[in-house]
């Protein structure tokens, strides 16, 4: 695996499809084409390799329903939070 003489937009493209890679969500050919980058590319095969550990790391939690007294708390402050402007 090198990372040397290759473009690095290539990398930020791989980069944008890498969740939808990691969860079996693109076509073959686009699958394909991201492996054939990341056996090339040291930088992206360990983002890959990452992304698929935190995933993996994130289905193995379980849910645990938030306190209610916690909840209040966060939905005071964010009502108190002052409005953004909106853009006209």
């Amino acid at each position: 695996m090198t990372s040397d003489e290759h473009d690095h937009k290539h990398c930020l493209e791989m980069f944008e499809k890498l969740s939808e890679y990691i969860d079996g969500e693109l076509d073959q050919l686009t699958c394909a084409d991201i492996e054939k980058h990341i056996s090339n590319c040291v930088a992206c095969f360990s983002c890959v390799e990452t992304l698929k550990r935190t995933v993996a790391i994130c289905k193995g939690v379980k849910e645990k329903p938030i306190p209610e007294e916690f909840a209040q708390k966060l939905r005071d402050i964010i009502q108190g939070l002052p409005n953004k402007p909106s853009a006209t």
